[in-house]
């Protein structure tokens, strides 16, 4: 589809594209081609495609997959996208919102997601235990946070979160042209691949949740002593848990220096909460 063909399909259904759903349709081919390689498709591949628009991706991956179930929650796309892929057996086109249903069973995920909820799509696809594989086009600066180096201002709860649960593989940079209309955003294409062994603290819906909770409540002080912001986390609860003594014996009894927050990797943070979840 190109920039024409798309504006003529979107005044046919009388569609002004939603910023808030985050619809900005790929024009590009060569995109398109890109997300497939990148996706590394095979005909046993049960692909989840969240945000299908008007099926500029979807079209090629119906070709090479067992089974594509695409989510879209425009209820004039989602009749448009029925009508469209009718003929095709192994594609299921669901309307909903993707944060509020219960997923089929999918083992990757290739989407362009709506921007504006790409973190709460990761809580919900990826951080568990056994996650599929991810190929998504998100805003280049929540890939910059997964792809993040050491001591880098880009180290946020997004990046201990996700490397957490996958291993960030590779990235490319993608032009804002290749949309309609062009999102005023800078954009990048991730691949996410299962971890082979994740910590055994993250196999339960209890601790990952506790996980979770963890790290958000001790991220935005990433800048102060790890004792510092485990006491304004703390501090904070209904019920605190911990005195300020308290954290810096557990720290101590554990081997942990009380060196900056964001000096720590994602595997002791893991290893942090769960000392003390206990």
């Amino acid at each position: 589809m190109d920039k024409r063909e798309v504006q003529l399909i979107l005044k046919q259904l009388k569609i002004n594209p939603n910023k808030k759903l985050g619809q900005n349709f790929l024009i590009d081919k060569n995109i398109v081609n890109k997300i497939i390689s990148f996706s590394e498709i095979s005909k046993n591949d049960v692909i989840l495609e969240i945000g299908p628009g008007l099926g500029a991706l979807t079209e090629e991956l119906v070709k090479y997959v067992k089974k594509i179930y695409a989510i879209e929650i425009d209820y004039r796309l989602f009749s448009y996208l029925d009508e469209k892929f009718r003929n095709f057996d192994n594609i299921e086109i669901i309307y909903g919102n993707v944060l509020e249903l219960e997923l089929p069973f999918h083992t990757k995920v290739v989407s362009n997601i709506p921007y504006s909820i790409t973190g709460p799509i990761l809580e919900k696809i990826f951080f568990k235990n056994k996650p599929p594989i991810g190929v998504l086009m998100i805003e280049k600066n929540i890939a910059d946070r997964i792809f993040f180096s050491e001591n880098s201002k880009n180290y946020s709860r997004i990046s201990v979160n996700t490397n957490a649960f996958v291993n960030p593989v590779s990235r490319s940079t993608i032009s804002r042209m290749s949309f309609y209309p062009i999102p005023k955003i800078s954009l990048s294409l991730i691949k996410l691949v299962p971890k082979t062994e994740i910590n055994s603290f993250l196999m339960e819906k209890d601790s990952i949740a506790y996980f979770l909770r963890f790290i958000a409540g001790i991220m935005p002080y990433k800048n102060k002593n790890i004792s510092n912001a485990l006491d304004i986390y703390f501090k904070a609860l209904t019920k605190r848990k911990y005195t300020k003594e308290e954290i810096l014996m557990i720290l101590q009894k554990n081997n942990y220096e009380n060196k900056k927050l964001l000096n720590f990797t994602p595997n002791e943070l893991i290893e942090i909460s769960k000392v003390f979840y206990s």
